[in-house]
C-alpha cells in the first residue's frame, strides 16, 4: 500500500510502498478515506521509543471491512497510521460516524476540539464573563473561541502572532476583540487594553511570556488553563500574580477511550448546533511532506487529505 511514511526520527515523511497491515485480535482493519494532522503529529512526542520506519499517525475516517463509517484518533496500532490507505486501530477507538456528519467536522471534533472543550469547561465560565483564548488562530484556538461563546461568555478576545488570520477571525464574527503579539513589552499593555476590566477566563495554547503577560491582564477571580507550551515550557512566575486568581496545567487526552468517545459525540452536536467552523487546508496525499512542513511552520487552519 501506499503511505507517508518517517523513515527515522526528525525525517520529512515521504510517499512510499509500506507492507499493510494485517488482522489482529482487538483491532479494527480500516481503509482511510481522510487523514488529518496536527501539531502532535509533528511534535514527535507520541513517537518516542518507536521503530523506523513508521507512518504519520493523524485521525481519520474511513471504513472498516463491512463497509461502517468510522472516525480514529491518533492511536493506530504501531507502526501504520492515518495517512496511509490502510491502517489498523484498537477497537475501543474506533467510533461510528453518522451519516450527515462530513468527514473534515468528524476528525476536527477529535483531538482538537476535545482540547478546547475539556479545560473551558473546568474553567466554569459564567454568563457575561470575559474569556481570553491565548493563541487563537490554529485549529483548537478557532474551536475554542465559538465554544467559550457557547458556555456563556459575553466576550471573547483573541491574541495570537499572525496578524492576518487574526483579522479572519474578526471578520466571521468568532472574535470579539483582536490582539497581535509581537513578542516585545507593548504585549502587556496590548491585552491589558482588550480585557477592559480583566479578563475572567485565560485558555492558554501557548505558555511562556505570553502567558505570563496575559495573566497580569486578568481580574481577581480569573481562572488560567494552559494546555500547551509553544512559547516555552519555562516561566519566571511571581506567586503574588496569583493572589486571588488560579492557575491549571490541563492534560486534554490522558481519559478513556469511552470518555474520549462520549465527548466527540457531544462535540459533533454542538458543532452542528452551533454551526462551528475552522479554516482548512487540503493537501492531495502525495503531497503529505508540504502538508507536514506547513503544519511544523504553524498553519492556522486544519490540514487534511482524501486518502481516497
Amino acid at each position: 500500500m501506499k503511505a507517508a511514511v518517517i523513515k527515522e526520527r526528525g525525517a520529512i515523511p515521504v510517499i512510499q510502498d509500506f507492507p499493510e497491515p494485517q488482522e489482529k485480535e482487538g483491532a479494527v482493519l480500516i481503509d482511510v478515506d481522510t487523514a488529518g494532522l496536527g501539531g502532535w503529529d509533528v511534535l514527535g512526542a507520541y513517537r518516542l521509543g518507536v521503530e523506523y520506519p513508521c507512518v504519520i499517525r493523524g485521525e481519520g475516517v474511513g471504513r472498516t471491512l463491512d463497509g461502517t463509517r468510522v472516525y480514529f484518533g491518533e492511536r493506530s496500532v504501531l507502526p501504520f497510521g492515518a495517512w496511509a490507505e490502510r491502517t489498523l486501530v484498537p477497537q475501543e477507538e474506533v467510533w461510528e460516524v453518522p451519516d450527515h456528519i462530513d468527514d473534515r467536522t468528524a476528525i476536527t471534533m477529535g483531538i482538537a476540539a476535545t482540547g478546547a472543550l475539556i479545560p473551558l469547561e473546568e474553567a466554569k465560565i459564567q454568563p457575561g464573563e470575559t474569556v481570553l483564548i491565548l493563541g487563537a488562530t490554529g485549529t483548537l484556538g478557532q474551536i475554542a473561541l465559538q465554544l467559550a461563546k457557547y458556555l456563556g461568555a459575553g466576550k471573547v478576545v483573541a491574541a495570537a502572532r499572525h496578524e492576518e488570520s487574526l483579522f479572519r477571525l474578526k471578520e466571521r464574527g468568532i472574535a470579539d476583540d483582536i490582539v497581535c503579539l509581537n513578542g516585545d513589552e507593548k504585549d502587556e499593555a496590548a491585552l491589558r487594553d482588550a480585557a477592559g476590566e480583566g479578563f475572567d477566563v485565560v485558555l492558554d495554547l501557548v505558555c511562556g511570556q505570553p502567558m505570563l503577560n496575559a495573566l497580569k491582564a486578568t481580574r481577581w477571580g480569573a481562572r488560567i488553563m494552559t494546555i500547551g507550551t509553544g512559547a516555552g515550557r519555562q516561566i519566571n512566575l511571581d506567586m503574588a500574580l496569583l493572589l486571588f486568581r488560579s492557575l491549571s496545567v490541563i492534560g486534554t487526552g490522558q481519559r478513556a477511550p469511552d470518555d474520549r468517545r462520549r465527548i466527540w459525540e457531544r462535540l459533533l452536536k454542538i458543532a452542528e448546533e452551533q454551526d462551528i467552523s475552522v479554516d482548512y487546508l487540503e493537501y492531495d496525499f502525495d503531497k503529505a511532506s508540504e502538508a507536514w512542513e506547513t503544519q511544523v511552520s504553524g498553519p492556522h487552519a486544519k490540514i487534511y487529505s482524501a486518502i481516497k
